[in-house]
């Protein structure tokens, strides 16, 4: 068994414990990887590579952190389809399952194999015109406003059908998993993580009936952004760096794309599929190891 460890480098103590998983897992006749630029505070019997060796190498991915370094690493590592676990660091662990207390048990049974897989559904965004921004998201897709003091206009179609209106700071489209973030926060339900659909929230909306919805993850879901002033809606997936339109130079593009004849801009949004298995849960986490 070869596993990588992704120590969070914004946490203080990740190192510290990052080598001591590597030590527990070494003892237990695994292989451990680390990123290379990591070598300065080199361990014995630990193998530094680039960054695309370690995941293109690695049976399993140790992330030492937050459900946020789970968030992360999933999409650094989504075209290896490799298992994460989780040691957590953070405020939460919804993702990462294995506290700091745990680590000898559950370390020598993933060094051992043995381990069951959770499956995830993956998000996957598309904006649709001449920019083509996509992106991927294990939690979340939140396109929202930017300026503080106004509110837009949002319209939900499902399968090209519009099924809702919203007027507010923005929308999360959320995976089972993602329901118990921001999703939640602004209201919307909890799905059991093995719910085969996502959720639509509206983020403040400004009604007093703007319920949040669920769709089977085969619907295909566009989000169209009623008429804005430049540069004030913006795109991300699991709160990362994601897009920012510059509606000025892309209005006749966007008009063209768009289904309704008042919407500027416009972003579809459906559940992935496994490059290497074709089922819709892409990203698989670790469970009821030791």
């Amino acid at each position: 068994m070869t596993i990588y460890i992704s120590p969070n480098p914004g946490k203080t103590s990740a190192s510290e414990i990052a080598l001591r998983a590597a030590q527990i897992l070494l003892t237990h006749g695994a292989a451990v990887l680390m990123n290379d630029v990591l070598q300065e505070n080199s361990t014995a019997g630990v193998v530094y590579l680039p960054l695309e060796q370690c995941l293109e190498r690695a049976d399993v991915i140790l992330t030492i952190g937050g459900d946020g370094t789970i968030l992360h690493e999933a999409n650094l590592s989504l075209r290896y389809a490799k298992p994460i676990l989780g040691i957590n660091l953070g405020r939460c662990g919804f993702l990462a399952t294995c506290e700091i207390g745990e680590m000898e048990t559950k370390l020598s049974a993933v060094a051992r194999g043995e381990f069951q897989l959770d499956n995830r559904m993956l998000l996957y965004a598309r904006v649709l015109g001449q920019d083509g921004w996509e992106g991927h998201a294990l939690n979340d897709v939140v396109v929202t406003k930017g300026r503080l003091q106004q509110a837009i206009d949002f319209s939900i179609y499902c399968d090209d059908i519009l099924v809702e209106h919203y007027r507010g700071d923005g929308v999360i489209v959320a995976t089972p998993t993602g329901s118990t973030a921001y999703s939640l926060a602004a209201g919307g339900p909890i799905l059991d993580s093995q719910t085969k659909g996502v959720v639509v929230t509206p983020i403040c909306p400004h009604s007093l009936a703007s319920p949040a919805m669920v769709f089977a993850q085969e619907r295909k879901l566009n989000v169209c952004v009623g008429q804005v002033a430049d540069d004030e809606v913006f795109i991300s997936c699991d709160g990362g760096t994601g897009w920012q339109p510059h509606f000025r130079q892309r209005l006749s593009p966007f008009r063209q794309k768009v289904l309704t004849s008042s919407a500027l801009g416009s972003w579809r949004i459906s559940s992935s599929k496994s490059a290497s298995s074709g089922d819709p849960h892409l990203k698989r986490l670790i469970r009821n190891c030791g």
